[in-house]
């Protein structure tokens, strides 16, 4: 059971442990310690919240990315690889996160999270509108692991992909996103599925509404104390205090408990939530108001305590209401977070392009310049393709992001990845033009605007569209085909 290191002991009665969630001294709720409300359970279990196998599909990811940029044999580097994607097997080490200087993580293993899960199983299985040849989602993520394992370093110079960023953004989407808001918050409180007055499955602690609703929450990626952390104590969790000053800090703010290493279960921070308080970190310091990583937590929190509410008995049709929208909720705020995303990066890549301009102008060496235009064009394409693993068909939006954005970036030498051959060969074929290109990212700017109202707007151009139309000659095109 995740306590504070200090609690204030109270006596209550079992209807209100159902109400509430324990809470640190602070007053800030947790979302841990809701009571077993499945009728006649005779386990040893005391709390019925449970989403272990989503956190260890958060390690999975976070290892994968790591061993996409490592530097191993072409065969060996594509075993370990689809080990973290596709594998089930058992003596998994974590790869990523762990632990660094003071920062003490407690898990080392996948098994010691949760044994048997993968990537793939839990990957959308829909065509990849973004990418050629009609390739679907889980397709999409083994042809890139093997492009991957072929490349140095996860990093492809002629064809334009940092595979690490591709797969990362793509799977926060494919996976977290659509697992989420596809699966458990829409099909999953429909009144005729996994009830709330009977177990999730014979024997278990949880009701089948308790545990849809506590796996959407793992997918989240946000340690149970968020709310007594600001989106800068998780933005530095996350990151494992390396970036900030002081990493005992850090360990401390993360270390709810105060055992002295952090539970990967329920005190780290990863991707999906990263965003969320990255965004409203950057918010802050441009002097914004934006409340994602509190906002999403907030409605898990409320939605669980309604769950928690109806005591093991079905869900009366305003408590599932009530659901709907609590998820409505998470849904938007989460899909606005993603367009901040493709907001921000389509900026990166806008300002790389202008320094690899002033680049090629003097007759330098744009090589390292050029590797940071790819890690963030994959980043972008990464985070567009994520936006489209949601629960809504986003039409005409995605087919114009898609079209600006293209299937590869635009090299130095005007050429881009247009297509995959029947061998799995990129095919490039002439691109926009560089300023043609340039204007492409602000337009991708100006959707998400438009289209998700994104706020924060990390590295907006939106105001020097008129300016770089003029340097492409007023013609640029809209699209990208």
């Amino acid at each position: 059971m995740l306590t504070p290191r200090k609690t204030i002991r109270t006596t209550l009665s079992a209807a209100a442990l159902a109400m509430v969630t324990s809470a640190p001294v602070n007053g800030a709720e947790i979302y841990a310690n809701f009571p077993v409300t499945v009728k006649g359970y005779a386990g040893p279990k005391t709390t019925s919240v449970s989403y272990s196998g989503q956190i260890a599909r958060h390690v999975l990811h976070d290892s994968l990315k790591k061993l996409i940029s490592s530097d191993l044999p072409e065969d060996e580097k594509y075993d370990r690889l689809m080990a973290f994607f596709s594998g089930k097997a058992n003596g998994r080490a974590i790869v990523a996160p762990k632990s660094q200087g003071d920062f003490k993580i407690k898990q080392t293993t996948i098994d010691a999270l949760r044994g048997g899960k993968n990537l793939s199983g839990k990957t959308a299985k829909f065509v990849v509108a973004g990418m050629p040849r009609g390739i679907t989602g889980p397709e999409l993520v083994r042809f890139w692991l093997a492009k991957a394992a072929a490349s140095k370093n996860g990093v492809d110079l002629q064809n334009g992909y940092d595979y690490a960023q591709l797969v990362s953004k793509f799977i926060i989407g494919a996976v977290s996103f659509n697992q989420a808001v596809d699966g458990y918050l829409d099909q999953g409180l429909a009144a005729t599925v996994k009830p709330n007055d009977q177990a999730y499955k014979k024997g278990q602690a949880y009701t089948g509404k308790e545990h849809v609703w506590d796996e959407a929450f793992g997918y989240f990626g946000a340690p149970a104390h968020t709310l007594s952390l600001t989106a800068g104590d998780l933005y530095h969790i996350a990151k494992l205090g390396k970036k900030a000053k002081d990493q005992k800090a850090v360990m401390a703010l993360a270390d709810y408990n105060g055992d002295g290493v952090v539970d990967l279960k329920t005190e780290m921070v990863f991707g999906p939530a990263y965003y969320a308080a990255a965004f409203d970190k950057a918010a802050t310091t441009a002097g914004l108001t934006s409340n994602y990583s509190h906002g999403i937590f907030r409605a898990f929190l409320d939605g669980r305590k309604i769950i928690s509410a109806a005591n093991g008995e079905k869900l009366s049709p305003s408590q599932r209401a009530a659901l709907v929208d609590l998820a409505a909720q998470i849904e938007t705020a989460w899909q606005t977070v993603l367009a901040e995303a493709v907001f921000k990066y389509a900026g990166s890549v806008l300002k790389d392009m202008s320094k690899l301009q002033t680049i090629v102008d003097a007759n330098g060496d744009p090589k390292k310049q050029f590797k940071k235009y790819l890690k963030h064009w994959s980043e972008l394409k990464g985070f567009s393709l994520a936006i489209q693993s949601g629960r809504q068909d986003l039409g005409d939006t995605a087919s114009k992001l898609n079209r600006l954005i293209g299937a590869g970036p635009l090299l130095l030498n005007a050429s881009q990845v247009v297509d995959i051959d029947r061998s799995g060969n990129y095919v490039r074929d002439q691109g926009e033009t560089w300023a043609g290109y340039m204007v492409h990212m602000v337009k991708v700017q100006r959707l998400m605007v438009d289209e998700f109202g994104v706020r924060v707007k990390v590295n907006d151009a939106t105001s020097d569209l008129t300016a770089l139309l003029k340097v492409a000659g007023g013609g640029a095109n809209a699209e990208n085909d």
